[in-house]
């Protein structure tokens, strides 16, 4: 089957002749016959298999019949949504007429504002922004018959249900839908239930297992040695490589160092502009940056045919989100490889991503007596309880601080002891006390008899007062006095 054979428009198969699209992929083939009859699908397919042309050429074509009809797509994360519009720019979409607009976040809203006022009537965007629109009145969505939910389960992952239930309550009842995903989890089937009407199955390949043409690989390291072996990787490994951190924070330290170590690197995570994104991406794509670092908002829709590597250098927090990890490799039909790094601590989670993979993978078991070694090890327990019999030979180090925690636990000997303290302190005191009496200070007031308070104010005044009328004296002249102001 081509592209050809399509039930299509004639100005849409030129389109797709242009822009160098010739063999339809499996789910291609499968879905847009189903979607140009005008029926709802639910469909599931790896990542990099194609599902983006998939439902743009029904949509376009049914945009082409329909000179009135609108489109929606909703993608979960900015680079898809960029993605997807450059997909549809592909179809030269402006020599056949229709309008469109990017509505994501990040990007100017006066220049969004512009493109919807010329009549767009494709629209693709993320679930935030295109709320923004819907409350600002700038987005009329009546007219839309044609809506795609693109990479449904990364957008329930991202906590975006609530919003986009209230894109769809501005969406008519009659309308076609296309809810496409990797992965099938059963919020995904409720979704399906609650709003897509007698939806067309199709599936294609396994949701859990990775494409086949991706080498996959395991290489088990310390923490601390983590970035040492990921530079040997760098160096050993030709081409373009995507590297998966955890955090925000550890992209950027990472970039940081690679840079000062002369490779040329740069960094892609939430924290940045859509303007700064976007020159990232074009420089990795443009061969300008070897090294991407990642966190998972590259993991899904990058469709970068240049990376021919993939490391994991942090685990995913999902196991599923290793798949699309992976996948960000080996697009359409070509080889790539994938390799992790495992630390100690990754043992739970690469466990449950091995069972994703493969159903009947069995951790391997350790013995008892092994696994307290491993832990006696990893705390430290050993050495300290050597060291602590140390300390205890030596006199006044240890056995003190056991008598003074003694002390401590009974009531009685704790309250004696602080006498004993008091005390010595009072005896080392003695002298102050002296001076005390000297001065006249008591807390005593029967010691000045009935005129006690007076005396004792006069005596804090004279006392108090000593040392700065001192202070005052140096500073001052012996003789002053105000000559220049008397009169004549």
């Amino acid at each position: 089957m081509n592209f050809s054979d399509l039930q299509i428009e004639n100005k849409l198969k030129k389109s797709i002749e242009l822009a160098d699209f010739k063999t339809p992929t499996p789910i291609q083939s499968q879905s847009i016959p189903i979607s140009l009859e005008g029926r709802d699908i639910l469909g599931t397919a790896q990542t990099g298999t194609g599902k983006t042309l998939a439902f743009t050429i029904p949509m376009i074509n049914k945009l082409i019949k329909n000179k009135q009809a609108m489109a929606l797509i909703v993608c979960p994360t900015r680079e898809l949504a960029t993605q997807v519009m450059a997909t549809v720019l592909k179809l030269n979409v402006r020599e056949i007429g229709i309008g469109n607009a990017l509505l994501i976040g990040g990007e100017s809203m006066q220049k969004q504002l512009r493109k919807l006022g010329k009549r767009a009537r494709i629209i693709v965007g993320t679930p935030g922004r295109i709320n923004d629109h819907l409350k600002r009145k700038s987005l009329d969505l009546s007219k839309v018959n044609y809506l795609v939910l693109d990479e449904t389960d990364r957008m329930l992952d991202m906590g975006f249900t609530p919003q986009i239930e209230q894109i769809l309550n501005f969406v008519p009842k009659e309308h076609q839908t296309l809810l496409f995903s990797a992965t099938l989890p059963n919020n995904i089937l409720k979704i399906s239930q609650r709003y897509l009407n007698n939806p067309e199955r199709v599936s294609v390949g396994s949701l859990s297992t990775p494409i086949d043409k991706i080498k996959q690989e395991t290489f088990e390291v310390f923490q601390d040695k983590k970035y040492h072996e990921l530079i040997n990787q760098l160096v050993e490994r030709s081409g373009s490589i995507l590297v998966f951190v955890k955090t925000k924070h550890g992209a950027d330290k990472i970039v940081k160092r690679l840079k000062y170590d002369g490779h040329k690197a740069d960094a892609i995570h939430g924290n940045l502009r859509q303007s700064k994104r976007d020159r990232v991406i074009n420089g990795f794509r443009n061969g300008h940056s070897r090294i991407l670092i990642a966190t998972d908002v590259a993991a899904r829709g990058l469709d970068i045919p240049v990376i021919k590597h993939v490391i994991n250098y942090d685990l995913p927090q999902v196991p599923e989100d290793y798949v699309h990890r992976i996948g960000r490799t080996g697009r359409a039909g070509k080889e790539g490889s994938a390799l992790t790094f495992l630390t100690p601590s990754d043992r739970s989670m690469w466990n449950s991503i091995s069972k994703l993979i493969d159903p009947n993978y069995k951790p391997l078991q350790r013995d008892r007596g092994q696994k307290k070694s491993f832990r006696g090890v990893k705390k430290g327990k050993a050495p300290f309880n050597k060291k602590r019999k140390f300390n205890d030979n030596k006199k006044g180090s240890f056995r003190d601080k056991k008598k003074f925690f003694k002390r401590d636990d009974d009531k009685k000997s704790t309250f004696k002891g602080k006498k004993k303290f008091f005390k010595k302190d009072k005896n080392k005191k003695s002298k102050f006390n002296d001076k005390k009496k000297s001065f006249g200070f008591t807390n005593n007031p029967k010691y000045f008899g009935k005129k006690s308070d007076e005396v004792v104010e006069k005596d804090d005044k004279r006392s108090s007062f000593k040392g700065r009328k001192k202070f005052k004296k140096r500073q001052r002249p012996k003789k002053f006095s105000f000559n220049k102001h008397k009169k004549k």
